[in-house]
């Protein structure tokens, strides 16, 4: 939200780019293709840091029950507008609680696309991680993509993966399943959790 203060159309802008471009007919559900291809049918999933309702929205439509979460209410309100059908909730992931708000069984697949992690306060990076671990099922896994450049180092993201008790299981350079390498620009990491 701190975006947001400083340039109060940002949200607006946000939502607009990406109607803007579902109706030119552009291609927005790799990672949904991706997440969707990773789990069960009929998954119980969460999209950490759901924006607009893009991925949520498609995993809804593929038989997924699906909880999206944002701190931002303009980018939920767009979500409960443009896909309705999952469970939209304003929250803050690292206060992330679900139970307390109804939403009680643990999730299959967590995952969080759109460069989620590099807009959380650094202090709030591995008490994120700890909470998503914490609503994920003990066989489920979690996926998190973001890129490069974005003061969060992909070696730090995954020490601090560890440090909330996620463990990588498959390592990414893009949604579309291309290796991770040292060069890579963006990274999406497949995680699970590790023993207690």
């Amino acid at each position: 939200m701190q975006k947001v203060a400083v340039d109060p159309g940002h949200s607006d802008w946000y939502i607009e780019r990406f109607r803007a471009m579902a109706r030119a007919g552009d291609d927005l559900g790799g990672e949904a293709r991706f997440v969707d291809a990773m789990a069960p049918r009929g998954a119980h999933i969460l999209d950490a840091g759901c924006g607009p309702g893009r991925v949520g929205g498609y995993l809804a439509a593929a038989g997924h029950r699906v909880v999206g979460v944002d701190v931002d209410p303009a980018l939920i309100a767009a979500a409960e507008q443009d896909h309705p059908g999952p469970r939209w909730l304003v929250g803050d992931l690292a206060e992330l609680d679900l139970p307390a708000r109804g939403v009680g069984e643990p999730f299959d697949v967590i995952m969080s696309a759109g460069n989620v992690m590099t807009f959380l306060a650094p202090s709030t990076r591995v008490p994120v991680l700890s909470r998503l671990r914490s609503h994920l099922r003990a066989d489920g896994r979690l996926a998190i993509g973001f890129g490069a450049g974005r003061d969060y180092e992909f070696g730090q993201f995954l020490a601090d993966a560890a440090t909330a008790g996620l463990a990588a299981e498959l390592l990414l350079s893009a949604w579309d399943v291309r290796p991770f390498t040292e060069d890579s620009g963006f990274l999406v990491a497949v995680l699970v959790p590790t023993a207690p």
